[in-house]
């Protein structure tokens, strides 16, 4: 009976360590996804932010923008509404 519940320990023990090795590599995964997503829109803002300094007209600089924004959206989904890439370029500004 004794051998039976040190079994269990063991089991219970191993699956508690591998629980802990999942736990931290979902850990480490988010951590670089999240550090790649703000590189990421920082590297966006810039592109955008250059492309407008080099035309050196405002209203230029919103179509390029507004341009970019649709077919990104069409691409790669609502995460690159107009609102989003202006907050990129100042994201990227400051």
């Amino acid at each position: 009976m004794e051998n039976k519940i040190n079994k269990l320990e063991d089991t219970h023990n191993l699956f508690a360590r591998i629980s802990e090795l999942i736990e931290q590599a979902k850990s480490r995964v988010a951590t670089t996804i999240n550090e790649e997503m703000v590189l990421l829109y920082w590297n966006i803002g810039k592109t955008i932010r250059e492309e407008i300094i080099k035309s050196d007209r405002a209203e230029y600089g919103k179509q390029i923008v507004s341009s970019q924004s649709r077919e990104l959206i069409a691409r790669y989904g609502k995460g690159y509404s107009e609102q989003n890439l202006w907050h990129m370029i100042k994201f990227y500004e400051i």
